[in-house]
């Protein structure tokens, strides 16, 4: 009789190659979509202890225009004049019901840049400004320190 064949030893190590494109796609992934995600630019805000919330100035089609601390200003995530704001803000605002821009400041930007600015939005005819501000973090609630 013909001696029969052993099967080989089962492979005790793991294969990551399978892993490791999966992890490569998605690192790219994450690296395409991320500057995407940012809306405006990037300002240390002013703080305060009793911010509104301004949820809408999250929407995809809100109308954000920031002031950096050396006195940019942007529409948006492009760099702008201020005396330039007023048409492009115009024809955003043609199809909207609510005409609402928010202003997102540096804290260190000079009040006389800022002033311009919303006078600036005013004569694009904007009915309501909302002013995005930062909580202070460990600023008691105003209901607390009546007690």
């Amino acid at each position: 009789m013909a001696a029969r064949k052993k099967a080989p030893p089962p492979v005790s190590d793991i294969n990551v190659t399978p892993m490791v494109d999966v992890m490569l796609v998605m690192l790219i992934i994450f690296m395409v979509i991320t500057p995407m995600l940012q809306k405006g630019v990037s300002v240390e805000k002013v703080r305060t202890k009793n911010p509104i919330s301004m949820k809408d100035a999250d929407k995809e089609d809100a109308i954000l225009v920031s002031v950096t601390r050396a006195g940019d200003t942007y529409l948006g995530t492009t760099r702008m004049a201020p005396d330039q704001m007023p048409t492009k803000i115009k024809d955003m605002l043609t199809n909207k019901p609510e005409k609402v821009v928010y202003i997102s400041a540096d804290r260190r930007a000079t009040y006389e840049r800022v002033v311009t600015v919303i006078d600036e939005i005013r004569n694009a005819g904007v009915e309501q400004l909302g002013l995005i501000t930062e909580e202070i973090q460990g600023a008691a609630p105003a209901e607390a320190k009546k007690e």
